[in-house]
């Protein structure tokens, strides 16, 4: 996509094996910053910022270069790229970790190209908080940052991730790492907590059941789009962060306020191509309309009349 507001999105691109009750998948692409790339390039040209190793081909970029994602902060070293083996059961929220390979990843280190450095939005993915603190510094003056961690963050850098915080904007985190991170059980407390770190807008990501939104002055709910056909929910969670941002970039662009309802329904779109399909294969060639389409249906899901006796 060109012109508008770009996002500069700093995660993990990475090959992954994955096996679902529904069927499985060897060296699928994935990371955290492919599928956010890929669903954010939807709505607002996107700058990718991460690292692969020399098994990484040109047919690899291609799904990210046929959506028009910047790939000119796409580190290539010596080595192997970041690799990730894991199995969900029918509890599709839990996946179990079998390996993890760090590679080139394990000596990450973020660099922006030119003129990057004035990007308006910016996407902190699930990496080491020390790493997203350096590439938030990197950025001057942006109009937006938005960040994502993990439960291996949470409990291995704690306080770094809260300093972190700091400087972000939006949080988007599970359900179960926003209770490890505040030690709060209710998540209106949890988001409360979270809001005295720094970040005005937390999104606690709920898998099957949703998404809830803890914007300044309002709270929102979005449930989960019911699909007749779920095969895999690997980068479901960056899925909806790039169409949630990606919807925000795009009313950037036109200088009108944030619209975290719409955003969050749009996030929640994404995610529910996303799961539908192994790796990128549903989410990289959505047909005119669909996003529409389906944004249409989660207004449908939603819609009630006023209340009588």
């Amino acid at each position: 996509m060109s012109g508008g507001t770009p996002i500069l999105v700093v995660g993990s691109v990475a090959f992954d094996d994955v096996r679902t009750p529904f069927g499985a998948g060897a060296d699928l692409l994935g990371g955290s910053a492919t599928h956010f790339s890929v669903a954010a390039s939807y709505f607002t040209p996107v700058r990718l910022v991460a690292v692969v190793g020399e098994d990484f081909a040109e047919a690899h970029a291609a799904p990210l270069r046929e959506r028009g994602v910047d790939l000119a902060g796409l580190q290539r070293r010596a080595g192997r790229t970041f690799r990730w083996a894991g199995e969900y059961d029918f509890d599709l929220n839990n996946p179990r970790t079998l390996d993890t390979q760090l590679n080139v990843f394990a000596e990450f280190s973020p660099e922006l190209p030119a003129g990057w450095e004035d990007t308006p939005v910016v996407f902190l993915a699930n990496i080491d908080p020390d790493l997203q603190a350096s590439v938030r510094g990197m950025v001057r003056e942006p109009r937006l940052v938005a960040a994502d961690t993990m439960n291996f963050w949470i409990a291995g850098k704690p306080d770094a991730l809260r300093r972190t915080l700091g400087a972000v904007d939006v949080l988007l985190i599970n359900d179960g790492e926003i209770r490890q991170l505040t030690g709060r059980w209710n998540l209106v407390e949890a988001a409360e907590e979270i809001h005295a770190l720094g970040p005005r807008t937390v999104v606690v990501k709920r898998g099957e059941h949703g998404v809830l939104v803890f914007a300044p002055g309002d709270v929102f709910a979005v449930p989960a789009y019911p699909l007749r056909r779920v095969l895999d929910p690997t980068g479901a969670g960056d899925a909806f962060a790039g169409g949630f941002l990606g919807q925000l970039a795009a009313r950037l662009r036109q200088d009108q306020e944030p619209d975290w309802r719409r955003a969050a329904v749009v996030g929640s779109v994404m995610a529910s191509f996303q799961v539908e399909s192994f790796s990128l294969e549903r989410v990289r060639q959505l047909r005119p309309g669909e996003i529409e389409e389906r944004y249409a249906g989660f207004r449908k899901l939603t819609e009630f009349g006023d209340f009588q006796r």
